[in-house]
């Protein structure tokens, strides 16, 4: 009798203890992240928990969707309008994401467990901490650039740059228009003392929306040089390779093997960093929290979506036909090619972009360029194929095929047999998956794709032999009124003192 009450004993304390040891720790937990530093001013400030146990051990799945309390508050203003989301990454980690509709002093950030602090909970952001309409730029580039902890470099942007030894803004405000303007739509942009300036050329010019409003916020957060530059707002580079012996800078948002156009990040993403917690519901961040189930639970096949942009497209939908147990792919939309039903049907309602990631593989096909949904499908936890593709975007350069995708012949040949490989090695795809995750969490979330346009412009300028200019017919962007949230800048009363 004396050893069955021990042994109860023991096993009530043993339950006790495993309970203990997988509980989330307060004191443990891990927190970080730009959204913790007042001068990284953001559309959507945001910053990482890594939940971890008494023990010292990091969880690798969900402690569950409400295990962290976030608040938000300022001394000053007690009615702080600020808008907070809590991520869950279903992988032990949270995304917290926070809007502000006004600037404020002095920040506390508090995360809470129970009633109990995290880490090093509250945070303070001390001083003003501006909001993303809040037009009050840092004098000093290097400095912002230190405070948002940007690369010293971007391999795109050298080696775009590479090829032009030096700018004459001059020569190309005649020479850029005279070989492009009449056939394709550009923005010819100067900045002049941190103002936007634009003269647009083309019929179809109604993509300058989303580089309008990025410049306008980068330079409400960060002093400009001089630069004068020009925009293709098409979907295709423009300036071919050698095709002159002094070929034209041209901004693009999408590069290929056969030109040399200097690239941003497209327009799709750029919009999505601004419009964070706001207009758009596919973003960096949004992804995160909707992954859908754990990687064993995902259907082991192939899955596609999209409209018929390329031919390549329409032989995706046949090859799925014929292997259904295998791929999972369809049309939502005839556009370019001729409705074959009987070919390329039926067509298919669209699916929620949420939705994609129940499926272990994700397919990266071409459309009229390059697929601009790799950076969402990377940032799930669903392995990519990606096709072969003469078209990249502004980070390609930084992608390892079989680190952070599967590739795949250009014309698909081999796509089945790299599907088969994953479901015969799946832990191997497991990690691919994972590795592309990471890349997509590090190296295109909204500061990097500020740093990146900073970057760009800032050795851009440097190669600049004459001066920008505010061109005839040039009118100025204005940056939009807050009459609701006014901005008080101390930067700028610093300024004027002096």
């Amino acid at each position: 009798c004396k050893w069955q009450h021990l042994s109860i004993y023991l096993s009530i304390y043993l339950s006790i203890y495993l309970i203990s040891k997988a509980a989330p720790s307060a004191s443990k937990t891990l927190i970080w992240g730009p959204g913790l530093e007042t001068n990284i001013v953001l559309p959507a400030r945001f910053f990482f928990i890594q939940t971890v146990d008494s023990t010292g051990r990091n969880f690798t799945t969900s402690p569950g969707e409400k295990t962290f309390e976030v608040k938000i508050t300022s001394p000053t203003d007690p009615y702080a309008r600020i808008w907070i989301q809590i991520l869950d990454r279903n992988d032990g980690s949270f995304l917290v994401r926070y809007r502000m509709y006004a600037s404020y002093t002095d920040l506390h950030i508090q995360i809470l467990l129970k009633d109990k602090l995290v880490a090093k909970s509250p945070y303070v952001l001390k001083g003003a901490v501006y909001h993303e309409s809040c037009d009050c730029p840092e004098p000093s580039g290097a400095l912002w650039e230190k405070n948002m902890h940007c690369p010293a470099s971007f391999s795109q942007i050298e080696s775009d740059l590479s090829v032009f030894p030096s700018v004459d803004p001059d020569h190309n405000t005649h020479e850029i228009l005279k070989r492009f303007g009449k056939r394709h739509s550009l923005c010819h942009y100067t900045i002049k003392n941190n103002q936007v300036y634009i003269k647009t050329h083309g019929e179809h010019v109604g993509f300058r929306i989303f580089m309008d409003a990025f410049l306008l916020s980068l330079t409400r957060k960060v002093k400009l040089p001089d630069i004068e530059f020009f925009v293709n707002l098409g979907d295709w580079p423009l300036e071919k390779r050698q095709a002159s012996e002094k070929p034209s800078p041209i901004f693009s948002w999408c590069g290929s093997n056969d030109t040399q156009d200097i690239v941003m990040p497209t327009y799709d993403l750029t919009e999505s960093v601004l419009e964070t917690m706001g207009r758009v519901s596919l973003d960096m961040m949004s992804v995160q929290g909707h992954t859908g189930s754990v990687w064993e639970q995902k259907i082991s096949k192939a899955f596609w979506r999209g409209r018929d942009s390329r031919k390549e497209r329409l032989e995706l939908v046949k090859l799925a036909r014929a292997n259904p147990d295998m791929l999972d792919a369809a049309l939502t939309n005839f556009f370019f090619f001729k409705h074959d039903e009987s070919l390329y049907g039926p067509l298919v309602k669209h699916v929620s972009f949420f939705d994609f990631f129940k499926y272990k593989y994700q397919i990266n096909v071409d459309g009229t360029v390059a697929a601009y949904r790799l950076p969402y499908l990377l940032a799930g936890d669903s392995v990519v194929f990606k096709h072969d593709s003469i078209y990249y975007e502004h980070f390609y350069k930084q992608l390892q095929p079989w680190v952070h995708y599967i590739p795949f012949k250009a014309d698909l040949s081999d796509l089945l047999e790299k599907i088969q490989w994953a479901r015969d090695h799946d832990e191997e795809a497991k990690r691919i998956a994972l590795a592309g995750q990471q890349f997509a969490r590090t190296h295109l979330m909204g500061d990097s794709i500020f740093c990146y346009y900073f970057k760009l412009f800032q050795k851009y300028a440097e190669l600049q032999v004459t001066e920008p200019k505010v061109r005839d017919g040039m009118e100025l962007v204005e940056q939009p009124k807050d009459e609701l949230f006014p901005c008080y800048c101390a930067r700028k009363k610093v300024r004027d003192e002096l």
